[in-house]
């Protein structure tokens, strides 16, 4: 099987990259522009196997049109996004264009050239803020009822580009037949566990990898964006899923789409943890006591998303093997250790 995977050599798509050519059944290519995305980290993949790369970026549409010309792609794994929420909203045309205009393009592509299977990387952003109920359950905060089919109000630039990629997406499918899987993820973190690639995003805004930088030094503190919020300690809870899951939902979806109709999913653990927890789990696991400020509450922020995982679990038969937030955070905090040696 051909597999496309744009953004490849970014966090979340080169672990996806790593399962592909551990298994000798995929000839893949990546397309990157390594904005985001790292040319080191492609050269490390090629230590498991060959595979094409090529440097380009989807805003220029004749160009990737022309990768379409030479070769026959049976699935595209779309990761290639611009994703930073404060960011959008500062920026919302470049999340528009980047984001819904890009996949439109590359979704007008796989129509014209046949390829059959789409995996979209969407978000938990399309969901926005809701109105359900919260349940504290021993100090911990849990939401009910957000699925796949969960009514989508994104409140922020973020998330209705995403949002826009998904509706194109299915009409798509509706229209020409195209077969899709939607991953409305979570918040991803760690590093693939053999430590051989994990996220060198620069100037990362995510909590786990901020605090990890703060564990080895590489900064002189951090900050807990708000702690009025309506959970259990006052600070945001998130659902935090290790990236070789993630990775794996991917691929089981490419297997799943042969059998099944096109459908969205949600990939994460069901069950979250507060800012406040993340930051103790990595001063445990590091053995370092880093300094935390308070800071004010960041714009569009939601107080708490967690993920209902029955749907991905019961339809595709997914079962995540790294459901543990320690074991997460170490994985993250001794990839940190790694960079940081590498760089000496």
């Amino acid at each position: 099987m051909n597999i496309l995977v744009t953004g490849g050599a970014g966090y979340i798509g080169s672990h996806v990259v790593k399962l592909l050519l551990e298994n000798s059944d995929y000839d893949v290519t990546v397309i990157d522009n390594l904005v985001t995305g790292f040319k080191d980290t492609v050269d490390t993949l090629r230590q498991i196997r060959e595979f094409q790369f090529i440097k380009a970026d989807l805003s220029n549409w004749n160009e990737i049109k022309g990768i379409f010309k030479t070769k026959k792609f049976d699935a595209i794994i779309h990761f290639a996004a611009s994703l930073i929420v404060p960011e959008s909203v500062e920026k919302p045309l470049k999340y528009y264009l980047n984001n819904t205009a890009n996949t439109a393009n590359l979704v007008n592509l796989a129509v014209e050239y046949g390829v059959e299977k789409f995996i979209f990387s969407s978000t938990a952003a399309v969901y926005g803020e809701t109105d359900i109920q919260l349940k504290m359950e021993n100090v911990k905060c849990k939401m009910e009822g957000i699925r796949g089919e969960f009514p989508t109000n994104p409140i922020n630039p973020y998330g209705q580009s995403k949002l826009f990629s998904e509706k194109i997406i299915q009409d798509a499918a509706k229209a020409y037949g195209l077969k899709y899987v939607i991953f409305r993820y979570f918040n991803v973190a760690g590093a693939s566990p053999d430590l051989m690639i994990g996220q060198k995003t620069k100037n990362a805004t995510h909590l786990i990898k901020v605090a990890s930088e703060c564990a080895v030094g590489k900064r002189d503190k951090m900050y807990i964006f708000g702690t009025d919020y309506p959970t259990p300690d006052g600070t945001c809870i998130r659902d935090y899923i290790h990236v070789m899951d993630l990775a794996d939902a991917h691929i089981k979806a490419l297997d799943y789409l042969d059998n099944n109709k096109s459908d969205i999913f949600n990939v994460g653990y069901g069950r979250g943890a507060s800012v406040k927890e993340v930051i103790d789990t990595v001063k445990k696991v590091s053995g370092v006591d880093f300094k935390v400020e308070n800071a004010p509450r960041r714009v569009a922020d939601p107080a708490v998303l967690i993920s209902d995982n029955s749907k991905i679990q019961q339809k595709m038969g997914w079962i995540p093997k790294y459901d543990d937030l320690e074991f997460i955070c170490k994985t993250a905090y001794e990839w940190e250790k790694k960079l940081m040696e590498n760089e000496k």
